[in-house]
């Protein structure tokens, strides 16, 4: 059996050993090894990666028999090996999960939430505890504040193995699916938990949890949160963006938020006098286009229009005199076809009948239908149609 360094000598990053078989298997290899620090996946921590004589390590497994599988795309050349694995990720891993057993643990001390899932993700990690509906941004704060504080004391985390009689003396969070080799991992007087992942070996080394957004999740509350270097890492990328802010605004940073409520004012005001602009021009165009009148039918062709101000436009014209309005929209590759109700054309059936022949699609009711093409040829060729059809000329 595979001697498992990844529990005896968990900061072990580098050793010689013996490789003890290899097999292929639908393109890749598999080695097991005499001693290895490579963790498996399991638990919810991810696999180590690394090298094994400077072949990378694709993902490392826990076959159902027990062997402890590395996966390569080539066999070493020899059977002494030098193995190394990503340190910066494995240290990565112990933080975060040393981190989610201290915050689990915290949430369940403060607030009697229990944790029900978690998953270590490349960004960030999350638990999902059994709150209810009545976690606020209070417990999120209070919970962040007690939690490093423990890390802040340097509680120890000790890990042993217990027998299945010894464990019924100890007050673990959870039962173990396991009977025998009971690992537990203790964070110096908070919590006993049976656990089968690499762990830092006092609280002091998580660095810092910081939790970032919270969540409903039916009845639970999902917690997104990060630790150590990754939690530093996001502070640095935050601060960054907000240092960037502080100098575009030419402001301190606490007046950013003032900064940008008067500019979504400004916005604001500007898109109202914006619009009005567009509804005093649809009346100009629509007294233009009303000029231009021919036997009761309008159209025209608009480059840049958008459908919202065509139907503005059409409904102002309608209003005004008993004609019928065709417009289209290059930009949109749309038209609108209407009139007040007064008339004999029913402009959805009127669509409904046409469109197919021109790849349009679209509908409406009797005074006012829409449609649109795939196509710039498309369109032209269903308004120079329509035009032919209900008018005498396109009015462009």
């Amino acid at each position: 059996m595979t001697k498992k360094l990844y529990y005896t000598s968990t900061k072990t990053s580098q050793w010689e050993t013996q490789i003890r078989e290899t097999f292929e298997e639908n393109g890749f290899y598999y080695i097991t090894l005499e001693e290895t620090a490579f963790y498996p996946e399991g638990g919810g921590q991810p696999a180590d990666t690394g090298k094994i004589e400077g072949i990378t390590v694709l993902d490392v497994i826990k076959s159902n028999d027990g062997r402890i599988l590395h996966k390569t795309e080539k066999r070493p050349g020899s059977d002494m090996v030098h193995c190394e694995i990503d340190w910066s990720r494995r240290f990565d891993h112990m933080q975060q999960h040393s981190g989610q057993h201290l915050l689990s643990a915290v949430c369940r001390e403060l607030f009697d939430a229990y944790t029900v899932s978690f998953h270590l993700g490349k960004e960030y990690l999350t638990i999902d505890i059994t709150s209810g509906s009545k976690w606020t941004e209070v417990h999120t704060a209070a919970v962040e504040k007690q939690v490093n504080q423990y890390i802040i004391e340097n509680r120890e985390i000790l890990i042993y193995y217990v027998t299945k009689e010894q464990l019924q003396t100890l007050p673990v969070v959870k039962m173990p699916k396991v009977s025998e080799n009971i690992r537990i991992v203790e964070i110096e007087g908070i919590e006993y938990n049976p656990c089968g992942g690499t762990h830092v070996e006092r609280t002091g080394e998580i660095g810092l949890i910081k939790i970032f957004k919270t969540e409903k999740q039916k009845e639970h509350t999902r917690l997104y949160f990060k630790c150590g270097f990754r939690a530093l890492d996001d502070f640095s990328e935050s601060l960054g963006i907000l240092s960037a802010l502080s100098t575009k605004f030419n402001t301190g940073r606490t007046e950013i938020l003032n900064r940008v409520e008067k500019l979504e004012n400004d916005y604001k005001q500007l898109l109202s006098a914006n619009e009005n602009l567009k509804l005093e021009n649809a009346k100009y165009l629509a007294d233009t286009l009303l000029a231009e009148n021919v036997g009761g039918f309008i159209s025209h062709i608009f480059e840049d229009s958008s459908m919202k101000e065509l139907l503005y436009l059409s409904g102002t014209i309608v209003k005004k005199e008993k004609v019928i309005v065709l417009l289209a929209s290059r930009k949109e590759q749309k038209v609108i076809l209407s009139h007040s109700g007064s008339l004999p054309l029913h402009c959805g059936q009127y669509f409904k009948a046409e469109l197919s022949s021109y790849n349009g699609k679209g509908g409406g009711n009797e005074q006012t239908a829409q449609a649109g093409f795939a196509s710039q040829n498309d369109l032209m060729a269903f308004y120079q149609y329509t035009v032919e059809k209900l008018g005498q000329n396109p009015g462009e």
